[in-house]
């Protein structure tokens, strides 16, 4: 692919892809992407048996790839592992301005080393361009026509996508929906907002059983124990229970030339511990999902009796921290291509919300890179039309976490051609996560290209 579209006969990069192959009588190839943006379409599609239904499976081949900057295909880097952790454990909730200064400090770093390692990328890892790959992606496959399975971020580069190549749309399934309107940081103080209304409903539900953790029995209650718990990690940090961290702490390895490597004298008391920002992540990861919830359970406990081994698990597996320490590109790469679709305040100032008390902070302050980054957005924030597309199916799920139920309806409603199926339930995105009404629709769709009728709810569970 052109590393820069407009100069096709310039430098080029190559694509990670995957494809696995249709079990029966083939009708083409459905492209998956399965959000972030950062995370490895190529493993989605490695896992297609339990992200696409069968009877899609048999008559499909499966593909998936790794958008530029992502995983195999010219991965962003940015900063050592010893810095992506001292990055990641910066205070989200900066109490003054010498912890505001710590923040900007460390967020300019991690937007200078990004100029610094992967400088000529930046301009070219945003989601048009990623779209513009798609369509290359589309040709060298054979298809005269685009089917595409796109979940959370996904949806943004599938309606990108079908808003720049509208009769290239054979069949659009857009599941857990970004609404490109949006200006960026409403986006985020908005998903924070989800994930306020996940933890509400979570301790809900967990109130009516008998094995909740938490001392109180009314919601207020136990929301105010969560924030307690936050407040703790945030003058101090909790440590983990399960031994010695395999990696050095961040000073020791800038000590040892920045390598992120482990050194073979690490004393057996170095422990990994939880600031506020790492507890924060540790909860909200839980909450993607509602069959998650028990071992949000189980984090909590352990959490209010001292132990953060389960909150950094968490943390880690939502940041592409591996058990050695080091990263997969999967945070750098979420920050590039976020950076580089839309334009952000460059005055710190304006990521501080009060907002969404237990997770407003945390989110929007992440995106703080961004007011340092050193090359223009490639995108702006609008509507999409894509006048002239064959039917898209959005689906949207009434108490999705990390992408509002509103967005889907925005969505749905920006698009000439869109059609909004409703899942009524908990958890960020609805196909293949336990619901036979859901992944009915969807299947047919994909097969027939027949959409639902207008105004379709799927119930949720019980």
């Amino acid at each position: 692919m052109p590393l820069d579209y407009s100069v096709p006969g310039g430098e080029h990069l190559s694509l990670g892809v995957v494809r696995l192959p249709a079990s029966g009588r083939r009708i083409g190839s459905l492209v998956v992407n399965p959000g972030g943006p950062g995370v490895s379409g190529i493993d989605y599609a490695r896992a297609a048996r339990s992200v696409v239904g069968a009877a899609v499976r048999e008559r499909f081949d499966v593909v998936g790839f790794d958008p530029r900057g992502v995983g195999e295909s010219a991965p962003i880097k940015c900063l050592s592992d010893a810095r992506l952790d001292a990055f990641l454990a910066a205070d989200p909730t900066p109490d003054s301005a010498a912890e505001q200064a710590h923040l900007e400090r460390v967020s300019k770093e991690f937007a200078d080393g990004c100029q610094a390692r992967s400088g000529r990328l930046l301009a070219h890892v945003g989601t048009a361009d990623t779209a513009r790959d798609l369509e290359s992606l589309r040709r060298a496959l054979g298809e005269a026509r685009l089917t595409y399975l796109g979940k959370s971020y996904g949806t943004f580069l599938g309606a990108i996508y079908a808003d720049m190549y509208p009769n290239r749309v054979r069949a659009m399934v857009l599941d857990g929906a970004v609404d490109p309107a949006l200006p960026r940081l409403r986006l985020a103080r908005e998903q924070a907002a989800g994930f306020e209304l996940a933890l509400r409903t979570y301790v809900q539900a967990c109130l009516a059983e008998q094995a909740c953790p938490f001392r109180s029995h009314s919601l207020a209650g136990a929301l105010a124990e969560v924030s307690s718990l936050l407040r703790r990690t945030d003058s101090h940090p909790l440590p983990s229970t399960a031994g010695s961290d395999p990696s050095v702490d961040p000073e020791t390895r800038e000590r040892d030339g920045g390598t992120g490597s482990a050194k073979s004298d690490v004393e057996p008391s170095e422990v990994r511990k939880a600031s506020e920002a790492l507890a924060t992540l540790g909860l909200l990861t839980p909450l993607y999902d509602r069959n998650s919830w028990p071992e949000l359970t189980e984090t909590l406990r352990q959490a209010f009796a001292g132990d953060s081994t389960l909150l950094l698990r968490n943390a880690d597996n939502l940041t592409g921290r591996q058990d050695d320490g080091t990263y997969t590109n999967q945070t750098e790469a979420n920050l590039a291509i976020n950076c580089a679709d839309g334009p952000y305040p460059h005055n710190p100032n304006a990521y501080a919300t009060r907002e969404s008390p237990r997770f407003g902070p945390s989110i929007t302050w992440s995106y703080l890179p961004c007011a340092y980054w050193p090359t223009p957005p490639t995108l702006t924030n609008k509507p999409v039309k894509a006048h002239g597309a064959a039917p898209i199916l959005i689906i949207g799920t009434t108490r999705d976490p990390a992408t509002p139920y509103r967005w889907s309806q925005t969505l749905a409603n920006e698009l000439d051609s869109a059609h909004l199926l409703t899942y009524n339930g908990d958890g960020h995105t609805a196909y293949a996560n336990g619901s036979p009404c859901v992944d009915t629709q969807v299947d047919t769709y994909l097969l027939t290209t027949t959409t639902p009728p207008d105004g379709t709810i799927c119930p949720g569970p019980g």
